[in-house]
């Protein structure tokens, strides 16, 4: 077992009636976590699933799903992340792609027949988690056992298994250590006055969780909580209003959310003494615009503190904290904030490779102990700058990738579905600047020769059975041709200034 495991497993029995997760205005306590670790446990136990089962992981914001990370992190289970926001055709694909020995999801999930299906046909164990806390674990009907002959059993050594665009390449399932997990985690306390060996114990206050726990930063917000034996309120997701409620309520000290929130946060006009508590907030999953960041400290007094990390990195790698930004937020604004402790960070030419030097403009390379074999370089896909003092800038993405509101789209996934579409011939796809999300995806399009342009309504309509809410592009285009290079390319700047020039 890991030091995060053992850490967890302690804090855990301190004290059972104690409450530990708030969800939907409910507690739940810790003993009532452990029921639902050790209702999993004797699943997978007597399936024949032990450490470094990959379990297949239906991850939603909910306080059973919180249980199982638990399971998995203190068993040393690999927990394979699947994304319930699919469409139920890409999700049954995506179980079939993966074929875990076992899956696991809430009861709403295994209502899909497209889940029970999948499940099925590989041959997996199905596992219900139900709003029960005395009976919260139970076998799916007709999935008791595991069937199947050519499932991918295992996978020793690592925590989590996450489908991510990553930062260096096209969407990839990034296997995850379960020892820099558990590394980054503990090394993650000393921003809250914790050591590494610190033994388990509760501590006050309540943390707010918002992010999802599909993505890396929600795991990471969850564990930094179990592991510092504090209470938190979960929320299924951002609202402006649950969130402000949670706040108001708990009073934390700081609490977090993607960029697209401060945004969200000042176009309702929050009352400041709602946010009294927050001496910071912090922010992460896609670029803040220093503009925003300026609006929201001048309107409610709260530093915003940004980092920078990916699934990739095992966490964040970068970041703000309250002492940097009392002394530099002037000299180093638009900064993400400085190199972690342990992290190593070059700028290099794209082309060449050759270092350059600080104050210089190129991709960004790590090195880490939770990187890879710790002595080598990863070259990301960030387009930064790092200056003498190891503060960070992120300039842009040297692919393409759009950040939408912390979430990833690739151009080429939403131009393939496009060109789906029988009326149209030839597709393309850039990101532009939006206020509230940082950027979001519009598409133009050539029509067939004979055909009609298609309706804005009916192209959402189209893509929403084919791609995830935060790809359907925000605005569609009908054009004869696009702009192009002289090497006949679609020219990303010029497609965005007709978006710019035409009417929203």
């Amino acid at each position: 077992m890991t030091p995060l495991g053992t850490l967890v497993r302690g804090v855990l029995a301190l004290e059972p009636g104690a409450p530990a997760i708030e969800f939907e205005h409910r507690w739940w306590t810790w003993g009532e976590l452990s029921r639902i670790v050790e209702g999993l446990d004797g699943a997978f136990e007597a399936a024949g699933l032990g450490a470094g089962a990959r379990i297949g992981s239906l991850m939603r914001n909910h306080v059973l799903v919180a249980g199982l990370a638990i399971e998995l992190v203190v068993s040393d289970r690999c927990m394979v992340t699947l994304n319930p926001g699919m469409p139920d055709d890409r999700l049954g694909s995506e179980i079939r792609n993966v074929k875990p020995p076992a899956l696991v999801g809430l009861e709403r999930d295994w209502e899909r027949p497209a889940v029970r299906e999948a499940a099925g046909s590989v041959g997996c164990l199905g596992v219900m988690l139900c709003d029960d806390p005395e009976r919260p674990v139970r076998l799916v009907p007709g999935l008791e056992i595991v069937r199947g002959t050519d499932l991918n059993r295992e996978a020793p050594g690592i925590v989590i298994e996450m489908l991510t665009s990553g930062t260096t390449g096209p969407p990839k399932r990034i296997p995850l250590k379960a020892t820099s997990f558990s590394r980054g985690i503990l090394e993650a306390g000393v921003f809250d006055g914790r050591a590494v060996d610190d033994p388990p114990r509760l501590r006050s206050g309540v943390q707010v969780l918002n992010t999802p726990f599909a993505h890396i930063g929600g795991l990471f917000g969850l564990f930094n909580c179990l592991s510092a034996g504090r209470r938190s309120s979960l929320l299924e997701r951002f609202t402006v209003e649950s969130w402000t409620d949670a706040v108001r309520r708990h009073r934390p000290k700081a609490a977090g959310a993607p960029p697209s929130a401060l945004r969200m946060i000042l176009d309702a006009d929050v009352p400041k003494e709602d946010l009294a508590s927050l001496v910071v907030f912090r922010v992460s999953t896609a670029p803040l615009e220093p503009e925003l960041a300026d609006e929201f400290y001048e309107r409610y007094g709260i530093p915003v503190l940004q980092n920078y990390g990916a699934t990739e990195f095992a966490g964040g790698v970068a970041g703000w904290t309250l002492a940097d930004f009392k002394a530099h937020h002037q000299d180093k604004r638009g900064s993400v904030g400085r190199l972690n402790p342990g992290v190593e960070g070059r700028i290099v030419n794209p082309d060449t490779g050759e270092v350059l030097a600080h104050g210089q403009e190129g991709l960004l390379e790590l090195r880490a102990p939770q990187l890879l074999d710790g002595k080598t370089w990863v070259r990301t896909m960030d387009v930064c700058v790092l200056d003498a003092d190891d503060f960070l800038w992120i300039k842009r993405r040297y692919d393409n990738a759009i950040v939408r509101g912390g979430f990833k789209v690739m151009p080429d996934d939403v131009v393939r579905s496009l060109e789906q579409h029988p009326a149209i011939r030839e597709a393309a796809v850039v990101g532009v600047r939006d206020d509230r999300l940082g950027q979001v995806p519009v598409a133009a399009f050539r029509v067939r020769s004979g055909a009609s342009a298609p309706s804005e309504a009916e192209l959402k309509e189209f893509l929403r059975t084919r791609l995830m809410p935060y790809q359907v592009p925000a605005r569609f285009l009908a054009v004869e041709d696009f702009p192009r290079t002289p090497s006949m390319k679609v020219s990303q700047p010029d497609l965005k200034a007709l978006f710019d020039a035409a009417p929203s």
